[in-house]
């Protein structure tokens, strides 16, 4: 399917950038999610079993919410720069 959006109408544009604009959210939600399972997985479970004994479970929350610090401080600072370099030029 070819669009052409020179065609569209000022509201058919804006849904489809927020169209978008959802679908990259949810693209980035679920890397972060599988990123995160990954490298928290990786590095609290020794021995993959039926359960996690509890120091497993505390290491992957604590992981989990560095690991979710860390993706908002990368994100607001892509934010900010992306909004800095909008209005430079």
């Amino acid at each position: 399917m070819d669009v052409n959006l020179e065609n569209l109408s000022s509201s058919q544009k804006d849904e489809l950038m927020s169209t978008i604009k959802q679908k990259i959210a949810i693209a980035n939600a679920q890397e972060l999610v599988t990123k995160m399972t990954e490298k928290c997985f990786k590095k609290c479970v020794g021995k993959p079993g039926q359960d996690l004994d509890g120091s497993e479970q505390k290491c992957i929350a604590m992981c989990m919410d560095r690991f979710m610090d860390s993706w908002n401080v990368v994100s607001r600072a892509l934010t900010q720069r992306l909004h800095q370099e909008q209005y430079k030029g």
